[in-house]
C-alpha cells in the first residue's frame, strides 16, 4: 500500500490491512482507482465515518 492509503486508513482508525479488506468486500468508503493505484477523498472518509456512528448502549457497548 502507498503512503497515501495510509494515511486514509489513519485517518478514519482502521489499520492498512483492515480498509483493504473492506475494500475488497465494498464495505469501505468509496475509492477512486488511478491506474494501479487507489485514491480515497477525504469527504468520502468522514461520510463513511459519519454513517457508522452509533447510538451509546447499541450492542457492542457504543464502539464503532
Amino acid at each position: 500500500m502507498d503512503d497515501e492509503n495510509d494515511r486514509a486508513a489513519l485517518y478514519i482508525g482502521l489499520s492498512q490491512r483492515t480498509l483493504e479488506k473492506m475494500r475488497t468486500q465494498r464495505l469501505g468508503p468509496q475509492f477512486r482507482k488511478h491506474g494501479r493505484y487507489v485514491r480515497y477523498h477525504i469527504d468520502e472518509l468522514d461520510e463513511w465515518s459519519k454513517g457508522r456512528q452509533q447510538e451509546a448502549g447499541s450492542k457492542d457497548g457504543g464502539r464503532s
